[in-house]
């Protein structure tokens, strides 16, 4: 199931990499189309292998026998997800930092032409990095469905992509810090939760009062990367 899940994510990325490495598409708008397909796809077999027929619900998988589940340890679900993810952060920072293709990336990153004038070849960098993030996604999905979920539906991911890229900009992409910046959005998506349970608001008011708090941390960040400097009127 791993090996199927990671080889899934990154055929699934090698499409976009192939057009962005030899078309220079806008990687980030591709990957979004992608996705869109691949819900739909998920919601065809969805609908397909559903319990009872017709449903559109697959329902727990193996719920007697947990055959395809992710071993408990200790007692505890979810403490394969935690490990895995832990194991995963701490390779991709070591990868990142301390590799040679690490090295490609972030040369890559701040100019192609500069990377190309060194002897990087831009076209595999990317379209290697794209396979790594989308075998990343294929063992995210996996955690998700046989570790936290049991099950599958097109709303199986549930938003959690968006969530990620906020995590990972506020960590300014360093894995290691992105422990602590997920920590935070955790701690003001559960925070509101609760204020709108107490106070009996509606469910919606919880991502609201999320996504306030969010935009101001990011109003913040301006401030932080730039000074504002007044013009004062030359006297003639």
């Amino acid at each position: 199931m791993a090996l199927s899940g990671i080889a899934a994510g990154a055929l699934w990325a090698f499409i976009p990499a192939i057009f962005k490495a030899y078309r220079n598409t806008n990687e980030t708008l591709f990957t979004l189309m992608m996705n869109y397909i691949a819900m739909q796809l998920v919601a065809f077999f969805t609908y397909k292998f559903s319990v009872p027929k017709g449903s559109g619900k697959i329902g727990i998988i193996n719920r007697d026998s947990h055959a395809g589940w992710l071993p408990a340890i200790g007692g505890h679900e979810y403490f394969v997800n935690i490990i895995a993810v832990l194991l995963v952060t701490i390779a991709m920072y070591v990868y990142l930092k301390f590799s040679k293709h690490g090295y490609e990336i972030s040369v890559v990153g701040e100019g192609e032409h500069t990377a190309g004038y060194i002897g990087i070849s831009v076209r595999k960098v990317m379209i290697r990095t794209l396979l790594i993030s989308g075998a990343i996604c294929g063992l995210a999905g996996l955690l998700l469905v046989a570790g936290t979920d049991h099950t599958i539906t097109r709303d199986t991911v549930a938003g959690r992509g968006f969530t990620a890229i906020m995590v990972s900009w506020l960590a300014k992409f360093d894995p290691l810090i992105m422990i602590f910046t997920s920590f935070l959005i955790v701690f003001l998506g559960r925070g509101s939760a609760e204020v709108a349970t107490v106070y009996g608001l509606n469910e919606s008011f919880s991502d609201i009062l999320t996504g306030i708090m969010i935009f101001f941390i990011i109003g913040c960040e301006f401030f932080v990367q730039y000074t504002i400097k007044f013009r004062k009127k030359e006297v003639a």
